[in-house]
């Protein structure tokens, strides 16, 4: 079985997010969103609340399992029998880093490979701090993330 692993902080999850997860499962028998939980990085919502909205924006998306980790995405991969870990990358900017996350977790798993999946166009600006960002100062988010996440970003932030 081939098993890609999708990781990421997802706070919150993007339609751009969705779309190269959506694009993994047509390629891997079995894609693992996993939201990493960084004790290092400040997030708006919580590890369990953006399980939940990741969770709730891919109902009904079949060969897809969310799971939350902390630690070596390595181990996590080697756990759950993963042998891709797929990123999405809008700019040669997110290049830069991804490259040398790819090359630093094949030295730590050579059994593991990373696949880059171009950002759609649509998608290509898109970011979940630009998101947080727009709601926070009372934009509409809507078209930018599943209609669920507009619903949990507004309560977040007591917008109305």
């Amino acid at each position: 079985m081939r098993i890609a692993l999708c990781p990421g902080s997802f706070d919150p999850i993007t339609l751009g997010h969705l779309d190269i997860i959506e694009r993994a499962v047509r390629l891997y028998d079995k894609v693992i969103v996993g939201v990493v939980e960084n004790p290092n990085k400040s997030h708006l919502f919580s590890t369990e609340e953006r399980v939940e909205m990741v969770t709730t924006s891919l109902v009904g998306m079949e060969k897809v399992e969310v799971s939350s980790f902390n630690g070596l995405l390595v181990e996590f991969a080697r756990e759950h029998q993963v042998r891709v870990i797929i990123k999405g990358l809008r700019a040669i900017s997110d290049f830069e880093h991804e490259f040398q996350m790819a090359h630093l977790n094949k030295k730590l798993a050579s059994e593991l490979e990373t696949v880059f999946m171009m950002a759609s166009p649509e998608y290509m600006f898109l970011s979940s701090s630009a998101v947080k960002e727009i709601a926070l100062f009372g934009g509409s988010v809507a078209g930018l993330v599943p209609d669920n996440i507009c619903f949990s970003l507004k309560n977040k932030l007591n917008k109305p």
